[in-house]
């Protein structure tokens, strides 16, 4: 007999007034440099949200986020929703090996949900490249991407227990408006 369990993870729903933000400055390292959006670059975003998302409580969350291939193939969903923002989708890259060593190591895209408002999508930052500026320079192309739009909100969804991120996000002037709870099916036998 199977018997199906529910887990359910907290997520926070969190959004940017974007009138009220200044212009920040990106700042990055010499040893990364940020790529705005074109379209020779959608297997390096999804290969930057694989390696940013496979070993995290994402992953079990959005099973999507799990493998390079089903990464890729939400990259070309991403692209083709009438929404999509590519003046608010950025991939980072790390340089510092030299030329023949670039490494694909973070991604931001961005989805119109409406005309003033949109939303982040996997904003990803591969492990050994966090806590160097580089979520913090992602997020901050991706809003002027957005004002330049003219998008005037900003709202993304993260996982509660993502501390890191959570305060990134309030530092940069995201509010938590709702708390919502994903429901994950655990099987056992």
């Amino acid at each position: 007999m199977r018997v199906l369990n529910l887990r359910y993870h907290k997520r926070f729903q969190m959004e940017l007034d974007l009138r009220r933000m200044r212009p920040q400055p990106i700042t990055l390292c010499a040893e990364y440099r940020l790529l705005p959006w074109s379209a020779p670059l959608v297997r390096d975003h999804a290969q930057a949200k694989y390696l940013s998302f496979r070993d995290e409580l994402d992953a079990v969350v959005f099973p999507c986020l799990s493998s390079f291939e089903s990464c890729l193939r939400l990259m070309g969903e991403i692209v083709e929703r009438d929404g999509f923002v590519p003046e608010a989708t950025w991939l980072a890259q790390y340089v510092g090996a030299g030329p023949r060593k670039i490494e694909s190591c973070g991604t931001i895209q961005s989805i119109r949900i409406s005309r003033q408002k949109a939303n982040f999508q996997n904003i990803g930052v591969t492990p050994h490249h966090r806590h160097r500026g580089v979520g913090a320079a992602l997020i901050a192309a991706a809003l002027t991407g957005l004002q330049q739009a003219g998008v005037s909100r900003v709202a993304l969804e993260v996982t509660a227990n993502n501390e890191t991120a959570v305060r990134l996000y309030r530092r940069l002037g995201f509010r938590s408006v709702k708390t919502v709870y994903k429901a994950i099916e655990e099987q056992h036998v």
